[in-house]
């Protein structure tokens, strides 16, 4: 089987665009599940403790001059999950990956597509649908220039009015 994200990310010549707005994600995710009973990352250990197999694609993609920035809207008071997200978060910066946060209320007037999605490039924009739990239960490919417009000034909207990763503190 084959991932669209990673082959989106192999393709890509110029950007890819992340752009998350669930509060949870997969709440079996034995990583989850072991942050949540006390393991953390350690910025400051051996890379090969906390460095994982999408880091590299993050590492290949840049490298190729492919800007890739990631967008979240979060609820404040944050979610566990969010926590463990915004905990696990500085292996994507060290790789290359620019992050952002933006509370939930401050994106209150910005219209956004109804779920998830990456979009590479300007040119390809890749859905993804969760159950009401978080497991991803599909994806959809789409090209139409009114839902690249529509995805593309979202998420510079977003962007834009977002902290840097480094600079936001999740509220609890």
């Amino acid at each position: 089987m084959t991932n669209p994200v990673l082959e989106g990310l192999a393709k890509a010549r110029r950007s890819a665009v992340h752009l998350e707005m669930r509060d949870t994600y997969q709440p079996n995710d034995p990583e989850f599940i072991a942050w949540q009973n006390g393991k953390r990352l350690n910025p400051a250990a051996d890379r090969s403790e906390w460095w994982r197999p999408f880091l590299d694609v993050v590492t290949e993609t840049t490298a190729r001059g492919v800007v890739m920035r990631r967008a979240r809207i979060v609820s404040e008071p944050v979610t566990d999950y969010i926590r463990y997200e915004h905990d696990v978060t500085f292996p994507n910066v060290v790789a290359g990956e620019l992050v952002r946060w933006l509370p939930r209320r401050r994106a209150a007037d910005i219209p956004l597509p109804g779920t998830d999605l990456w979009m590479f490039d300007g040119e390809a924009v890749l859905f993804t649908y969760f159950s009401g739990v978080g497991e991803v239960v599909d994806r959809e490919w789409r090209t139409e220039p009114e839902v690249i417009q529509l995805v593309a000034s979202s998420f510079e909207l977003v962007w834009d009015r977002a902290t840097p990763h480094e600079e936001y503190k999740p509220v609890q």
